[in-house]
């Protein structure tokens, strides 16, 4: 018997459909391919010899990722809208809207008895995609199928603004700092991105039943649905369910197949396993040229260990307290009298500013316990995201803007500063200094691609850690140039990478490259590098990653410094400052009771 195969590759996900001679559905798979893209497939294939054996089975492919395929080994493709509407237009003629959401992109299909169907997809916007929905499951700390849980629970639901992850995040972590209940941020999101998808595909068009939804985030995430439900205003009886909503643009391209291109399986999975030849184009120069390189660049650019003494070798009675209250992270320190660092605390706030807060003073007050120590803090002042909240919770002398506090720990390390960099979870800071003195600050707007969540987010789709992420980077021979765009576009290009065979070495030193990029080309228009004088000083735990530090030493032709806590730099100003701030009577701030 002949089979016909379709492969649906898209940016996150592949998925797989066989039918028989009879056009039956008999095999599904669907798996993260975290960017292994001939891996996953050949594993997929090698999977269905179990249905097939070495009968002689037809390919086709579609999906963002999948043209790379073909264009290397000559496999048939078809635009997935095209195979979803071929499924609909011989299974379902019922269907007058289809409704897809995928991993980076959603589209909808409107069917007319008698017109070729209306095709919209989105352009520049991931809002009301997969990739969404996971970065608020993130946002949670939930996973993204609990989210669906968690949605059908719900009571009251709240406006976030889906056009982007960017706002969304930041009205999540509202949400979440005002103990809103998970369930109904979770079915906020989903709202949300109902909400976004419809102003974004319908554009005028009435969206009629009977609607078919399909695409991962609907198959496992049900509550999504009803969400949409909600939002048109319809009920459950007005869409169609197929059996595998999550492969029909797969079983499209299964139902493409050319049965007179057949072949035994084994010489498909022969065609699919030989991986092509990288194709080096738009390229850029490897961070370091040979390991020996890294080797010397790292031993002659050691990070500026701050000063520092342990809590039960600390002679004096007094300390001065910094926190820094961010978007993301909390971070708390301590200095001594004479500003040596005598303890650190740094945590992802995981919405909970004031709870974290709490954590780091206990964690203090547990190691001054631990030494013998009982110390009196003679001033403190916090910083960041949630200045107004920390300071009214727990007494704090005084707040100052994140950029003081930045350019107060920068100044203490090196008084001839001429230039400050502070990348952070969602936002960038940058501070240019002339004889002394501050002479223009700029601050990201609204885009993350140059923060330190746009990298977190791709080693995450790739399960890689921010180290590993580092690691690969520095390891790079031809780094992929994917220019300055936002995180969405930023994805296309990542994709263009995979479809040239690009390594994950390679696409991890372009991102280390996009950060800076950004940074000096997007938010601060620099022009000539001259602009940022000759001493360079980065902060934030995106510089723990040396990948990032070497791209900006390389775009600006300068040498640049950091220290050993690049992540607790806020609060390590913000403590400088307190003891600047600081007069002869010592005010004590009692710990708060467990």
């Amino acid at each position: 018997m002949d089979y016909r195969i379709g492969l649906d590759v898209g940016s996150t996900t592949a998925k797989i459909a066989v039918v028989d001679g009879q056009s039956q559905l008999i095999h599904t798979d669907y798996v993260r391919h975290n960017t292994q893209i001939y891996e996953t497939v050949s594993a997929l294939l090698e999977a269905t010899v179990a249905v097939t054996g070495n009968g002689n089975v037809s390919l086709a492919v579609t999906g963002s990722a999948g043209m790379g395929i073909c264009e290397n080994t000559g496999i048939p493709f078809i635009q997935e809208l095209i195979a979803a509407t071929e499924v609909v237009q011989k299974q379902y003629p019922q269907v007058k809207t289809l409704i897809d959401i995928g991993g980076e992109d959603s589209k909808m299909i409107f069917f007319h008895a008698g017109r070729i169907p209306d095709i919209r997809m989105n352009g520049s916007c991931a809002g009301g995609t997969g990739a969404f929905i996971d970065q608020m499951a993130s946002l949670l700390n939930v996973e993204t199928a609990e989210m669906s849980r968690l949605a059908t629970l719900y009571q009251n639901m709240y406006p976030i603004a889906s056009r982007c992850g960017v706002f969304a995040k930041t009205d999540v972590q509202n949400l979440i700092s005002r103990k809103i209940p998970k369930k109904d941020i979770a079915m906020s999101v989903f709202h949300a991105v109902a909400v976004q998808c419809l102003n974004t595909l319908a554009r005028g068009y009435d969206v009629l039943p009977k609607i078919m939804f399909i695409g991962g985030p609907f198959t496992f995430l049900p509550e999504l649905i009803n969400a949409f439900l909600m939002a048109l205003n319809i009920s459950k009886n007005d869409t169609v369910c197929p059996e595998h909503p999550e492969v029909i643009p797969a079983l499209g391209a299964a139902l493409s197949c050319q049965q007179d291109a057949s072949m035994p399986m084994r010489q498909l999975l022969s065609i699919i396993s030989t991986r092509p030849h990288q194709v080096a184009s738009h390229r850029l120069p490897p961070l370091f040229s040979s390991e020996s390189d890294q080797q010397r660049w790292q031993e002659n650019n050691r990070p500026v260990v701050v000063k520092r003494a342990t809590l039960t070798e600390y002679g004096g009675q007094s300390c001065f307290l910094g926190i820094d209250s961010g978007s993301t992270t909390t971070k708390v320190v301590a200095l001594g009298e004479d500003n040596e660092l005598l303890f650190g605390f740094y945590r992802n706030n995981c919405g909970q500013p004031v709870e974290t807060v709490y954590e780091g003073l206990q964690q203090f007050k547990h190691e001054l316990s631990a030494a013998g120590k009982m110390l009196y803090i003679l001033r403190s002042v916090v910083t960041g995201y949630g200045e107004d909240l920390i300071r009214a919770a727990f007494g704090i002398d005084d707040g100052v803007v994140e950029t003081i506090a930045h350019y107060a720990g920068a100044r203490h390390i090196d008084p001839d500063v001429s230039f400050i960099l502070d990348i952070g979870g969602q936002d960038m800071k940058a501070i240019f200094i002339r004889d002394g003195f501050i002479r223009r600050i700029e601050l990201n707007e609204s885009c993350s691609s140059g923060c330190g969540s746009f990298i977190e987010t791709f080693g995450q789709n790739v399960d890689l850690t921010v180290r590993e992420f580092a690691s690969k980077a520095c390891r790079s021979t031809a780094p992929c140039d994917l220019g300055t765009r936002c995180t969405v576009f930023m994805n296309s290009k990542v994709k263009q990478s995979l479809r040239e065979n690009a390594s994950i070495e390679d696409i991890a030193a372009g991102l280390s490259y996009s950060v800076i990029k950004n940074v000096l080309i997007k938010v601060l228009n620099v022009t000539d590098m001259d602009e940022l004088g000759e001493r360079l000083s980065v902060q934030g735990g995106t510089f723990r990653n040396p990948s990032v530090r070497r791209a900006l030493e390389i775009l600006s032709g300068k040498p640049v410094i950091t220290t050993d806590i690049p992540e607790l730099m806020g609060a390590y100003g913000a403590a400088i400052i307190a003891g600047q701030q600081y007069q002869a009577k010592a005010t004590a701030i009692d710990f708060p009771s467990a």
